[in-house]
């Protein structure tokens, strides 16, 4: 156990069984943890402190709900939240959303979302700082298997998104999301370039005049 605790320090996929991830991931030192399961591996991350990630996140989530609103845009959104497939997957990403015609089939009253008898998102969002490689690579690949419908990497490093369309356990890029019809994704990218010098009250004004137009 000593060794198995060591090893998941360093962020990285495991080989493991499902019974052993669950047991790790359910156990209380890693209750401030994100866990993800795939193919027979898992990974332990840490749960992201950094002021840059956390403005993001926190930024990323207006504008999302913001666009919507305006919009009227159906949707319901999740921060951390854990979907599990029994013995097969499980992801915790930084958000995930279920929006137009499937925010009617959001979870309700749940520990976490049991995707043997719920339905999964079809937005689902990664903000990344120290795991851009692995959000792009084997995240991507797992979210692809779940059958998501786009799936957005947000590089914290260099302030820019990364939106892919998913289908048919593939994705491609995409510079407008089909979930949030006719979204840019520059101007996300652009609002995030922005907070760097402006505060929240600023970039949401500048936001709600691009999504009026």
């Amino acid at each position: 156990m000593i060794q198995l605790q060591e090893k998941l320090k360093a962020n990285a996929w495991l080989k493991s069984d499902w019974d052993t991830y669950v047991n790790t991931i359910d156990s209380p030192e890693h209750e401030q943890h994100q866990g993800y399961y795939y193919s027979g591996y898992m990974r332990i991350e840490d749960m992201p402190t950094g002021a840059d990630h956390s403005r993001y996140h926190v930024l990323l989530t207006f504008a999302v709900n913001l666009f919507c609103t305006i919009g009227g845009i159906a949707i319901n959104g999740f921060d951390n939240c854990t979907y599990r497939k029994t013995e097969i997957r499980e992801c915790q990403p930084d958000l995930s959303y279920y929006t137009g015609e499937r925010a009617r089939l959001a979870p309700v009253g749940k520990s976490l979302v049991n995707l043997d008898e719920q339905a999964i998102p079809n937005l689902v969002i990664e903000i990344s700082n120290t795991t851009l490689e692995d959000d792009l690579g084997a995240k991507r690949l797992l979210y692809e298997e779940m059958g998501i419908s786009e799936y957005w990497v947000v590089d914290v490093q260099n302030s820019q998104v990364y939106a892919f369309e998913m289908f048919d356990r593939g994705s491609r890029r995409i510079d407008i999301s089909l979930v949030l019809p006719n979204l840019s994704i520059a101007t996300i990218t652009e609002a995030l370039n922005l907070s760097k010098e402006q505060d929240q009250s600023q970039i949401g004004k500048w936001l709600m005049s691009e999504f009026q137009t």
